[in-house]
């Protein structure tokens, strides 16, 4: 078992995406990157810790590839938003890679490099530590799963999910 810490927007999104994905064990949103120990979800929303709202993937390479896993990342967030997916705006959720091994530094930096020409604009997502890493609390766990027809889910999330369902449809289980 690997594991994999991406941040993209909302972890909801980025979570939801994730789920039932071939290879992927377990996808639990949390806060990772900034310089708080115990962030709760109220602090780092108000963008005062440096905290991203990040989803941490346990997965099996022998099932998907970390190459594989930056596609879906690409696919379910626009990487070419600096701190902000839509309506979302601030530090929290920027766009990030934050590799556990050299080897996804590597192919995160590949990754940028090779998806740039899929985007009209330069993709800002950083490569960081995922300093001060907390899984996020319970009631933030399959969120949407939970709560599809939620405002913010119906509207967002859904959406987002429908088109990496759609373009990436072979991946999932």
């Amino acid at each position: 078992m690997e594991q994999a810490i991406l941040g993209g927007g909302c972890f909801w999104c980025v979570e939801g995406a994730f789920k039932r994905i071939k290879g992927i064990k377990s996808a639990l949103p949390g806060y990772a990157g900034g310089h708080r120990l115990d962030p709760t979800y109220e602090e780092v929303c108000s963008g005062t810790t440096g905290h991203a709202e990040i989803v941490v993937l346990d997965y099996d390479p022998n099932e998907i590839s970390f190459e594989t896993i930056l596609e879906v990342f690409f696919t379910v967030h626009d990487p070419t938003q600096l701190n902000r997916q839509g309506n979302d705006v601030g530090t929290q959720y920027r766009s990030c890679i934050m590799p556990t091994s050299d080897s996804q530094k590597q192919q995160a930096l590949d990754g940028i490099e090779s998806f740039a020409s899929h985007f009209d604009k330069p993709i800002v997502t950083t490569i960081e530590e995922a300093k001060h890493l907390k899984i996020a609390e319970v009631y933030h766990h399959d969120y949407y799963a939970r709560n599809p027809t939620q405002g913010y889910c119906a509207m967002v999330v859904g959406p987002k999910l429908a088109k990496v369902r759609k373009k990436l449809a072979h991946l999932y289980q």
